[in-house]
């Protein structure tokens, strides 16, 4: 068979994709590859044997281990044809492997904007940071490790991805963790000019915390070390179950405190946020 996108008359070399289920082939042309390629440039250099189709031609064959889908998505991004959509994490892999496989430079430049899709980074952001890390494309390996401070690195589901990356790269994201988790708890001090007129004040010359403050400085900390972003210690909903604390007054303390949690949550923002 042969590709419905990729079956020009004028073609001198058939590529085929002999490893699906049925053999499929490409009818496309040698100037075209190895303008996007120097791998296919290379090989054009060396003598190929001419072998004759099924449709009689006298083309060249080479054969290619990928898939049919995978190699017509990468056709694609080298031919001046429409880009083809993908909508998966999967098909982004073996299309920017192949790329990488065949130093189809312009292709893996696309594919890299594609990484970096907001619903890509939202939804599996560790394992866009390891497919980054994998083909060395450190720029985004940083985005994607700020997106992973949003959730629990150790509690994401396994990845087959990360079996291609170094124990380092794993560490480095888990070490961006640890360490802004650790300076963010490290910023949780209350000044003595917050308080709540009912629960706290100056007993004996000390000055007290209010008690929403104990109770958010406790679930902080502990969120913080999961996520160590602010995104939800600074929500309406965890703000407001720390002025519940059975005094009357603290809800009203929060709510005169927004100057001083406006700050901390900036100082925290400003910490390190990428490997």
């Amino acid at each position: 068979m042969t590709s419905q996108y990729f079956d020009y008359r004028d073609a001198d070399l058939v590529l085929r994709c002999s490893s699906s289920p049925t053999p499929l082939d490409f009818r496309v042309h040698k100037c075209i590859l190895s303008a996007a390629s120097p791998f296919f440039r290379d090989m054009f250099t060396l003598p190929q044997a001419p072998r004759n189709s099924d449709e009689g031609d006298e083309l060249p064959i080479v054969e290619v281990s990928e898939g049919s889908s995978t190699m017509e998505m990468l056709l694609r991004y080298v031919y001046p044809v429409l880009n083809p959509t993908i909508d998966t994490l999967d098909d982004l892999t073996v299309v920017l492997e192949a790329a990488y496989k065949y130093d189809m430079v312009v292709a893996i430049e696309t594919l890299r904007t594609l990484l970096l899709l907001p619903r890509f980074l939202e939804e599996t952001p560790t394992r866009i940071y390891a497919i980054a890390s994998r083909f060395e494309l450190e720029e985004e390996a940083k985005v994607a490790s700020r997106y992973t401070l949003k959730i629990n690195v150790l509690d994401c589901p396994l990845s087959e991805d990360l079996k291609f990356i170094s124990a380092y790269q794993y560490h480095r994201l888990l070490d961006l963790h640890r360490q802004r988790a650790k300076a963010a708890q490290e910023l949780l001090h209350i000044p003595d000019t917050v308080k709540c007129m009912m629960c706290n004040g100056t007993h004996y010359g000390v000055f007290l915390p209010p008690k929403w403050w104990k109770d958010f400085e406790e679930r902080a900390k502990e969120e913080l070390r999961v996520r160590p972003t602010t995104e939800v210690i600074f929500s309406m909903s965890f703000l407001a179950q720390s002025a519940q604390t059975g005094c009357e007054r603290c809800a009203m303390s929060v709510l005169e405190a927004h100057w001083f949690l406006t700050k901390l949550k900036k100082s925290m923002d400003e910490l390190p946020s990428t490997i």
